[in-house]
């Protein structure tokens, strides 16, 4: 098959628009009876001759012209003309940045976990010659052989590289896409992994996996804190026991922080009422507390 573009053609409003102006001043020169039969009909094959000889590629295009089936050059962009019945415009090739899609559909990786990756690729011809003369339908070769590279991928790595090195993993893809395709004129010049998707089963599985490792993490922060607050409290406790008196006002800073608040209720161990004189203090301040709601 050929590939044509198909915002160009074999025939364009410029050869036509000649050919109608060509043909109305030949029939008019015949009505006039300025010539002849013979000279009319000679003109009319001139004017199809030369309206199949102008052509016309877009600025973004190369025209692939054979001369007797033998590739004789590229035309374009802008007019140019060929020599009718001798010259063929085999196609006319898109030089500009085009995006193919391709997928690898059940995969499986180096650890045997099936997998479907969708994948896209930026690709360009820089050699129009050979995109044309070496290979059939280049944009399905690309296709083909980006889709067959991408499993070749896939199965050399795990599916923990996959999921993590995708950056990576698409830059390698792009160098062995370049490497396939430079010998046909084109050129690869970026690969994106646009998705990976894995089997529902192992997606719930690392879902549970991951929630434990961070229900781990979270233990393991709590034990370290209460690990530093212990020893925080020992800490204190050496500098409490070789000074009463700083004992006796932080238990009386507890206990007043705790009674400032209305209604609030505070339990001290006996030990800690011994030993600091709490339960005086506390009685002293309820009593205290109660002398000024009598007085209101």
């Amino acid at each position: 098959m050929r590939t044509i573009s198909e915002s160009s053609g074999f025939t364009n409003p410029v050869s036509v628009t000649v050919v109608l102006i060509l043909l109305a001043l030949s029939v008019s020169l015949y009505l006039l009876q300025l010539i002849g039969i013979p000279i009319l009909v000679a003109l009319v094959i001139i004017t199809l001759l030369i309206g199949a000889s102008l052509k016309i590629a877009d600025q973004w295009e190369k025209a692939v012209v054979l001369r007797l089936g033998k590739f004789n050059g590229l035309k374009g962009p802008g007019i140019f003309f060929i020599v009718p019945i001798l010259d063929q415009i085999n196609s006319f090739i898109d030089q500009r940045i085009r995006v193919t899609e391709f997928r690898a559909e059940q995969t499986l990786t180096k650890d045997t976990v099936p997998v479907n990756v969708d994948a896209i690729i930026y690709w360009t011809v820089w050699d129009v010659e050979k995109a044309a003369l070496e290979v059939q339908e280049y944009v399905k070769a690309i296709s083909y052989i980006a889709q067959t590279d991408l499993r070749d991928i896939i199965g050399k790595h795990e599916l923990a590289d996959l999921l993590q090195d995708r950056e990576k993993i698409a830059e390698d893809l792009q160098k062995t896409l370049d490497a396939n395709t430079n010998p046909w004129g084109i050129t690869c010049q970026t690969v994106g992994i646009r998705d990976i998707i894995i089997p529902q089963g192992l997606a719930d599985a690392m879902s549970k996996q991951a929630q434990a490792e961070r229900e781990r993490k979270a233990r393991v922060i709590l034990g370290t804190a209460e690990t530093e607050i212990a020893e925080k409290f020992a800490k204190a406790s050496l500098q409490y026991a070789d000074n009463p008196i700083a004992l006796h006002l932080r238990g009386m800073n507890m206990l007043y922080e705790g009674l400032k608040e209305k209604g609030s209720m505070v339990i001290v161990p006996s030990s800690a009422l011994d030993s600091m004189n709490l339960g005086v203090i506390g009685g002293l301040v309820s009593l205290a507390k109660t002398s000024g709601q009598v007085e209101k």
